[in-house]
């Protein structure tokens, strides 16, 4: 296993403690080894014990200190506990990543209301439970940091209605809260949009989905998907002194995707020939006969091969 090299100073956070939902897989994961890498006491915590275990262990023999507590953020009490549990063990919280939730995809007419509360009491309720906790417990009294990794929310996400109003929910709530919890001691609280990152988290999309994603890098102007790392490097940014004046933003690294007009998902979503009286535009560069047709991959071997390119921990200069 290679060491994590951040562009960041390798003491940046020493003798800090900063909590990420979320640590054992994904996104997460990698933040947890981007701080721990920077010299946080970082504390991953989810539904799961294991791969919070895997990951406390990758960290502990780089050398880094790493802890991990059980915590379901859709459960207030919980979450009380847990920030509780880590200023009673480790004295103080100075950051929490709010990076825990999730969502299928659905178009939104075959989408439930159950579905649709589902997602946004995790997301969007389980992430205020998390801020009200870290302030409640220890940064209205003393200060902190505050980071939440949302979506890219931009042009609305079609299939994911439901989680893109929790994030758009996420983001103005993270204004208002920077507005009223600025004054505690210099609370900042900002939040950072990953557009179409290339990460372990793909493999919880049916392979229909990993066949769009798959094929959708010319959407975004760099002609690429982000890593992980790309991700994990914006959050530690948000969470250092370098952003010391930055509060209440929604920081997209998304590579430009968010400034695209079209339709990530192409003319299947565009031209529904069941519910519209239009015929087909035979001038669309697709043509006429490719206007419905997507075709499939070997979801598990695309999704092997992205990760493969893209290393979910370590750098490249060349991606």
């Amino acid at each position: 296993m290679s060491i994590y090299r951040s562009i960041f100073k390798k003491d940046l956070f020493k003798g800090q403690v900063i909590l990420v939902t979320g640590g054992g897989t994904g996104i997460g994961r990698c933040i947890a080894h981007e701080l721990a890498a920077l010299g946080t006491t970082v504390v991953i915590a989810a539904r799961k014990i294991e791969p919070l275990k895997t990951v406390q262990d990758e960290i502990q023999k780089l050398g880094g200190n790493c802890d991990t507590m059980l915590l379901n953020i859709r459960d207030a009490a919980m979450a009380t506990q847990v920030i509780q549990d880590i200023v009673a063990k480790h004295g103080m919280l100075n950051g929490l990543v709010n990076n825990a939730g999730g969502q299928f995809m659905s178009p939104a007419n075959q989408l439930t209301s159950k579905g649709f509360s589902t997602v946004v009491d995790l997301n969007l309720n389980g992430t205020f439970n998390m801020c009200k906790a870290a302030f409640d417990g220890y940064m209205g009294e003393h200060g902190g940091q505050i980071v939440t990794i949302v979506a890219e929310t931009r042009n609305g996400i079609p299939r994911a209605m439901h989680t893109g109003a929790a994030r758009a929910g996420i983001i103005n709530m993270t204004k208002t809260l920077a507005i009223e919890w600025g004054p505690y001691n210099g609370i900042r609280i900002n939040c950072v949009a990953p557009g179409l990152i290339i990460s372990s988290g793909m493999k919880n999309y049916h392979e229909t989905m990993v066949d769009l994603l798959a094929h959708s890098h010319w959407m975004n102007p760099t002609s690429r998907y982000g890593t992980e790392s790309e991700v994990s490097a914006a959050v530690a940014f948000l969470l250092s002194p370098a952003a010391s004046y930055i509060n209440g933003v929604n920081l997209e690294v998304d590579g430009g995707s968010s400034l695209s007009k079209g339709n990530p998902e192409g003319d299947e979503l565009m031209y529904n020939p069941e519910g519209s009286r239009h015929p087909v535009y035979v001038g669309w560069s697709e043509g006429v006969d490719n206007v419905h047709g997507i075709k499939h991959v070997d979801a598990p071997a695309k999704i092997n091969e992205l990760l493969r390119k893209y290393k979910a921990i370590g750098r490249s200069s060349k991606i």
